[in-house]
């Protein structure tokens, strides 16, 4: 039982097969098309498909107005990406300690963080696993800061606070829709935002610097989505709120037979918060790696998401960033373990994974 599984329709298949047939593989009208649908169902005023949702954060990094040198405050749990685009656009990441109980970027801690750091400039927050950060504490501190605020979006296409989704409440959001994700192109990616002016310098960025055909404007370089890719999405996107339905179904059986183990902590879902479960991630001190070995015994898959905080891998620690305080985020990392919540999973498939947790003795 895979930890992610895809799921691409008859329709999707047909879809690729129309452009292949057409022979207009790429800047077509599915691309066109998959931006107006994605941003629409967002509620932003405009999307730019890229290849992949780090491309998406580099362009937003590039296009979003930071002075040279700028200071970025963001999470070091997450995917290294996160801070590779800050570091690869010659800026300089800040590590904020997370909170415990959502591994989102805590308020306090970016507040401590800005007292003793000058020359903050935008603040770069990840819906980690698909569970929105705190945003009306996150925004209102970045309010009276008069920061940037840049959202990655990668893991939690459709999640929101109250009604409104997240993407939409920064300068700009960029998504992901790699394989595993809530949805998917096979690889790809997505500036969303609400600035007319912000998204013409993207495009302009994701299409080698062009304003129009062969007139350059800016030190562009080729991020641009394939036609294929764009087809795939707008199938995926019709479907994506079904999925999430069912991500959430699977997440709240998991947890209903889970809940009295007292030497796991599950995953929360704030009461203004609508969680996707791109990931359903165990707290579990002291046993994970055996529960690991115990659940790839039975046939099931899980995985560490993530096993070394950003700031402490070999990179970032060459560059510096190794003595950063981020307790929580070093806790997590020993102890958080990733368990299928995907939509091709069926009552009996998450009964399965529960029963095998159950089997599981911590105290042996």
């Amino acid at each position: 039982m895979p930890i992610a599984a895809p799921l691409l329709s008859d329709e999707d298949k047909r879809r690729v097969l129309a452009v292949l047939e057409s022979g207009h593989l790429v800047a077509g009208r599915w691309v066109r098309e998959f931006e107006r649908a994605f941003s629409g169902y967002l509620g932003a005023g405009h999307g730019a498909a890229t290849s992949s949702g780090t491309t998406a954060l580099e362009v937003i990094l590039e296009v979003a107005g930071l002075v040279p040198g700028a200071r970025v405050i963001t999470t070091p749990f997450s995917f290294v990406a996160t801070a590779n685009a800050v570091v690869r656009r010659g800026y300089t990441p800040v590590f904020v300690d997370i909170d415990p109980e959502t591994y989102n970027l805590s308020p306090d801690a970016v507040s401590d963080a800005l007292r003793r750091t000058p020359g903050v400039q935008a603040l770069l927050m990840v819906h980690l696993y698909g569970l929105p950060c705190r945003m009306g504490a996150l925004m209102e501190i970045a309010r009276r800061h008069h920061l940037i605020v840049i959202e990655d979006a990668a893991q939690a296409h459709g999640a929101s606070v109250g009604t409104r989704k997240v993407g939409t409440f920064g300068a700009a959001a960029a998504f992901s829709f790699y394989p595993s994700k809530n949805l998917t192109t096979g690889e790809g990616g997505m500036v969303v935002t609400d600035d007319p002016g912000l998204a013409e310098r993207a495009r302009m960025l994701i299409n080698v610097g062009q304003s129009s055909q062969y007139v350059y404007e800016t030190l562009g370089s080729n991020y641009r989505m394939t036609e294929i890719a764009a087809a795939i999405g707008v199938g995926q996107l019709a479907r994506l709120d079904e999925h999430n339905a069912r991500r959430r179904q699977n997440a709240h059986s998991l947890t209903e037979g889970l809940q009295d183990l007292e030497w796991l902590t599950l995953p929360r879902e704030p009461r203004d918060a609508t969680h996707v479960y791109h990931q359903y991630t165990l707290r579990v001190p002291h046993h994970r790696d055996r529960l690991a070995q115990h659940l790839t015994a039975c046939g099931i898959g899980t995985r560490v998401y993530y096993p070394t905080p950003i700031h402490r891998s070999p990179l970032y620690r060459r560059l510096g960033y190794g003595e950063a305080r981020c307790p929580e985020a070093e806790r997590a990392a020993e102890e958080v373990l990733s368990i299928p919540v995907h939509p091709a999973l069926g009552e009996e498939q998450i009964q399965r994974i529960v029963h095998a947790i159950r089997r599981f003795d911590p105290r042996h």
